[in-house]
């Protein structure tokens, strides 16, 4: 199984993306409004780097609140960013998530952002892939 079928499997194929120049309070309300956990930043379509709440909460143990919200994404966010591609496989990418500690994806096609995958979605898509197959083997199982 690969990427695009947990990307294709999504109810939005939608990226939210921020700006470097967002401030963290506008961040916290995206963040809110969309019930995601992380957000690429792009600038003029490029990917400059990915923000997510552990980024949040690193600035605001290390400024306090009221100088935090204030920063900008680009103070705050990871600038290297690790991506995938739809072609590359679940168990290899979960494998890069696990040993990185890394929590979200952008998917990257031919150089443009055509997804985010997080570590849930790898998840889940691997649990129902994995009833699947139990359910298929039972199913022979009680024919013979």
């Amino acid at each position: 199984m690969h990427i695009r079928e947990v990307l294709a499997r999504k109810p939005s194929g939608a990226v939210v993306t921020v700006t470097p120049g967002t401030t963290i309070r506008n961040l916290l309300g995206i963040l809110a409004d969309h019930n995601i956990g992380a957000c690429v930043v792009c600038e003029d379509d490029t990917i400059e780097g990915i923000v997510s709440e552990r980024d949040i909460v690193r600035r605001l143990n290390a400024d306090g609140p009221a100088v935090a919200v204030e920063n900008t994404v680009g103070a705050i966010m990871t600038s290297d960013v690790t991506v995938c591609t739809p072609a590359d496989a679940i168990e290899d990418i979960l494998r890069v998530m696990t040993d990185r500690r890394i929590r979200h994806l952008p998917v990257v096609d031919a150089g443009t952002l055509v997804g985010i995958v997080s570590i849930g979605d790898l998840v889940k898509h691997r649990i129902d892939q994995l009833t699947f197959e139990r359910d298929q083997l039972e199913g022979y199982v009680h024919q013979h």
